[in-house]
Parts: structure tokens; sequence; C-alpha cells
């Protein structure tokens, strides 16, 4: 059965005309997960399926290049005229319903038609249809995940928004595919308020963690994507891809 990536966004920290914001669709049998709602992921999902057929949707933080978009998706849903059958579960970090919904208080009932809020933290583990998901805390800075996302012994790892962290290399230990971002040109960029890693930092992980291949995303646009990919390659030493919207990647 097949289990697949769909980059909706790879961009950061707004989206550019072609360049939407993080997200993901997983593919697992007949499971379809949404992972991240950045800018523009909303618009590039309905490319490749109708959004009333997700099972589910995977928030890693709530940086709005990673999360604007369920808003979007609630419009959508909501008022669009799509036949929602039942509520889509919302896997987000504490306090994404406040974030999103809590100003719209008096109107809760209304988001509930259309999703099913849950919170993860960091023993967080659960199945969706066909696939086994299960987290880590990454090291940013709000609370923010990094996905392990499982099915029929493949394995594939979200690192979200992230400076290097060993929870993130054991997550990732023995990864089919590494969807790793890499934003900064150097760690001289990193702050206590700005936790990104660079292309070297994510190959690095990558090694650690003895990954299969290895996919760049979330690069900064004064780094550009095709160098960020150029470095992580000659660092990595292993078989390493840029996320580019709306390209599926077999795992």
């Amino acid at each position: 059965m097949t289990f697949s990536l769909t980059v909706l966004g790879a961009a950061t920290p707004y989206p550019a005309p072609d360049a939407a914001c993080s997200g993901y669709l997983l593919r697992a049998g007949a499971t379809k997960v949404w992972v991240d709602a950045g800018f523009g992921t909303f618009q590039n999902l309905q490319r490749h399926l109708e959004p009333t057929e997700l099972d589910a949707i995977w928030i890693s933080h709530l940086h709005l290049d990673h999360s604007h978009d369920l808003q979007t998706a609630f419009y959508g849903l909501a008022y669009g005229g799509f036949a929602l059958k039942a509520p889509i579960p919302v896997y987000g970090p504490p306090g994404w319903v406040a974030k999103y919904f809590g100003e719209h208080a008096g109107h809760f009932s209304d988001m509930t038609d259309v999703f099913e809020p849950h919170e993860i933290a960091e023993d967080w583990s659960h199945r969706i249809g066909d696939l086994r998901l299960s987290v880590c805390r990454v090291r940013h800075s709000q609370p923010a995940y990094g996905l392990r996302a499982e099915y029929e012994g493949r394995v594939l790892v979200y690192s979200g928004d992230t400076a290097p962290c060993e929870e993130l290399v054991r997550l990732a230990a023995g990864a089919d595919l590494f969807v790793c971002e890499a934003d900064f040109d150097s760690p001289e960029q990193r702050t206590h308020l700005i936790l990104h890693s660079t292309p070297e930092e994510a190959a690095g992980m990558a090694q650690a963690a003895g990954v299969k291949k290895l996919m760049v995303t979330h690069v900064a646009y004064s780094l550009g994507a095709d160098v960020a990919t150029a470095r992580a390659a000659a660092a990595f030493g292993g078989p390493t891809v840029t996320a580019r919207d709306n390209e599926t990647h077999e795992i």
C-alpha cells in the first residue's frame, strides 16, 4: 500500500507567489492527514483532495507560518459548501483552540461542528487510521513538536521548527525520510527567541539518526532552498532533496 508525503508548502516566514508556508499531506493506505497548516496550504491541499476526505489535521506549533490556515480551513469547511460528514479531529499544541477560536467563544459550538479539538504533549502517541503517530518536544521559542509517522514498517519524521536537539535525533532514528528545517545560514543567527537549524545542522541530525533520505525544508528566502539543499547534501553524504510545493514523494 502507498505511503507518501505531498509538500503543500515549505516557505518561511511568509508566502510568496507559488510558495506556500509549511504544510504537508501524509497518505498511508486509506488514511489522509494534513500536517501543519501554514499560509497558503489550504489552497494547495485542494489540488490533491477534497478537504472533507481528511482523517485528521496535526499542527506542530502555533507560529502562523505553520498554523494560520486552520482558520482558512474552518471558514471554508463551515461556510464554503463542503459536505462535511463529521468534525475533523485536530491535534495541536496546548492553547491552539484559545488562539484561533477564543475570540469567538460565543460561536464555539460552530467550531466543533467543523473541528474535533485535541491537544498534544511530550508523550502523545496516537493511531489515526493506518498511521501510527508519535511526537517529541523540540527546541523552539514556544511549545513545538517533531512528528514520527509509521506505516507498514516505513517511517517518516518531520522536524517542525527546531534548533539541533537530541530529542529529535532519537525520534528520527532509522527513518526512511527525514523532513528537516534548514532556515539559518549560520548558527550565529540563533538567539533564545529565534531557534532554527542550518543545513549542516540538519544534515548532522540526519547522520546521527541514521536516516535513509533527507528532505530540506523551511529555508529562509535569503539563503535559498537550492543552496541549502546542496550544503545539506554535502554534509549528509546521502540522498538529499528539496521540499517543493505540490511534489509527492513515496516513502
